[in-house]
């Protein structure tokens, strides 16, 4: 008898329930229902589902938290979640925490069976594939005396086995909406380009060709996901038309991008594709709902040169040239040589871009720190506050995170260097004991990106583990605006941090539009005041006031507060006056290298 397979439903509301399963009941499949995440945990082991659809706002533990208790079970790790959200920002924290797909909320019929189908038929090919690979090394271990019927089996269930591991590679390789090559695939195949060009063996320039939906998101936030997903697999069909199968690479790299490379005929083969992409793009219009799209694109290339060492180097070169182009009006553009390239680096934040990835890479980065004096006692242990800087690799010279760090949230790598900076910082402090000994706090400063990452709290608790250090010495600074922006993840992640003894400190205090309420239900330790306020408030009265304010909030909740930006005695005489119990700044000390 066929059993079907069991589809878990996790929701709060019974309402949405109800329509998920009319929804799943023309599939052949059972249905489990759970009213929270706890619910959904119990009944694992008596479902057995081979699908979870979950809900991302429950009462209780939400469904990221449900979705990361799933994949610590060895049982269930590997069986595929489709988060269901009315919230386009929840579709990224569900891809970190284990989620294999999304359903939008409202949702629509088409578009939830499309999506549970596929994740079931790839989970049922993985099974299917276990337990064949499973009955074959049983089958190879014993012997029978009819071994020409024994290996006509045989050979049957391998070509069985690998039809399966060929549909399964090419789920890995392709993208869903659009049967392209996916960016996984597009990594690996540009990273042997670039090891054939590193190595010399490469006989032609290949073309990094990227392309850009101009109306895509117009279409996608109007008509919804469906109408979005189907303009992309009809502009894919139109692409993969126009493309030369036995040179041309076609996947699809992100949202509303696409990736070509033309591995021969250089500039010339780039601008014959670019000729027939434009005049398809005219004659093409896209029909949703009897309303009737023309649409553009914006179209750049760029050949992959000696100078470039990793995919995610090519993809942001290619990211920048499109961008810069877009602002500047142009919407077709082939950069035909190195020295152009170059020329495009320099124009904006692109070269530091590129710089942050060499300097990680080759470890140009330095730990230093500033001490942190108390103001109102003499304390025998110092606190200090851990700065990084940037080695310049051709003159030597330190460059400041000022220079840097914007470029690095333009390319979201700034997580990267908070992850150098706290595991070096711990190293450094692990080998020198007297240093380690010597101090009562160190405060690391960390970025709004790396709070939103779900596992970055956890990867603090593991080099804490690691180097075998007291987190109670480590303070964790946050900034007040991105506390409030993003209330829960912060919340997770000081909740984390100060169950292994970690505090938090609100950075740049006072340059937000704070909340009392929400700064009541943040558990920090204490309150920055940022040293735009502090430099000057000897002089500027504005400025003096706003510190009183915000010693005066700070004493009502009971927080002390650090001064930054402490530059003389006039300005350390006023602090003292208001109550300030730390500063920090040139008047001090200098900073120097850990």
């Amino acid at each position: 008898m066929k059993q079907f397979p069991t589809v878990l439903i996790v929701d709060d509301v019974p309402e949405n329930l109800r329509v998920l399963q009319e929804v799943m009941d023309a599939l052949d499949c059972q249905i489990a229902v759970a009213n929270s995440g706890e619910r959904a945990l119990e009944l694992l082991e008596r479902t057995q589902p081979c699908l979870i659809l979950l809900d991302v706002m429950m009462g209780g533990i939400d469904g990221f938290e449900t979705c990361r208790r799933i994949r610590m079970h060895p049982q269930h790790k590997d069986v595929p979640v489709i988060f269901v959200t009315a919230l386009a920002d929840d579709i990224s924290r569900g891809f970190e925490v284990g989620g294999n797909d999304y359903i939008s909320k409202p949702i629509r019929i088409e578009e939830v069976r499309a999506r549970v189908q596929h994740q079931l038929e790839k989970f049922q090919l993985v099974h299917e594939l276990r337990e064949l690979t499973s009955q074959l090394e049983e089958k190879v271990r014993e012997r029978t005396a009819d071994l020409n019927l024994l290996n006509r089996n045989l050979r049957k269930e391998v070509n069985e086995r690998r039809y399966m591991q060929d549909r399964l590679k090419y789920l890995a390789q392709h993208d869903f909406v659009t049967q392209l090559y996916n960016r996984d695939a597009l990594d690996e195949h540009v990273s042997y380009l670039i090891s054939g060009i590193q190595s010399n063996t490469s006989e032609h320039t290949p073309y990094f060709v990227l392309i850009d939906i101009n109306e895509f998101r117009l279409i996608n936030d109007s008509c919804g996901c469906i109408a979005g997903d189907e303009l992309l697999h009809q502009l894919a069909v139109l692409m993969g038309g126009l493309a030369n199968p036995q040179r041309d690479f076609c996947a699809r790299l992100s949202g509303d991008k696409f990736a070509i490379v033309i591995s021969q005929g250089g500039s010339q083969a780039v601008e014959s594709f670019f000729r027939l992409l434009q005049k398809a793009i005219q004659d093409f219009s896209f029909v949703w709902d009897e309303r009737q799209f023309r649409m553009t694109v914006t179209q750049v290339a760029m050949p992959i040169t000696l100078d470039m060492v990793s995919f995610e180097q090519v993809v942001m070169l290619a990211d920048e040239v499109c961008y810069t182009s877009k602002k500047a009006g142009v919407h077709s553009r082939i950069i035909k040589n190195a020295q152009d390239l170059a020329y495009e680096e320099h124009r904006g934040n692109l070269n530091w871009g590129l710089r942050i990835i060499d300097g990680l890479e080759k470890d140009l980065f330095q730990v230093h720190f500033q001490q942190v004096f108390s103001l109102i006692k003499d304390e025998p242990k110092k606190k200090i506050e851990i700065l990084v800087r940037l080695t310049d690799e051709e003159t030597g010279n330190l460059i400041f995170p000022n220079d840097f760090i914007r470029a690095a949230e333009r390319f979201g790598i700034v997580s990267k260097i908070d992850r150098w900076v706290i595991h070096h910082t711990m190293q450094k402090m692990a080998e020198n004991k007297a240093l380690w000994d010597s101090v009562d706090q160190v405060a690391l400063n960390v970025s709004a990106l790396s709070v939103r990452q779900a596992n970055f709290a956890e990867f603090i608790v593991e080099q804490l583990a690691h180097f075998q250090l007291d987190g109670a010495k480590f303070c964790f600074e946050i900034t007040e605006t991105e506390a409030l922006n993003n209330f829960t993840d912060t919340r997770r992640f000081m909740a984390l941090l100060h169950q292994s003894g970690c505090t938090i400190a609100l950075d740049d205090f006072g340059t937000g539009f704070s909340s009392f309420a929400y700064l009541m239900d943040l558990p920090f330790d204490l309150i920055k005041i940022d040293g735009m306020f502090i430099k000057d408030m000897h002089l500027n009265e504005l400025h003096y006031g706003m510190v009183d304010s915000i010693v005066k909030l700070a004493k009502m909740l009971d927080k002390p507060v650090v001064a930054e930006f402490v530059e003389n005695q006039s300005i350390v005489d006023k602090l003292k006056l208001l109550g300030v119990e730390w500063g920090q700044g040139y008047f001090f000390h200098k900073p120097e290298k850990l």
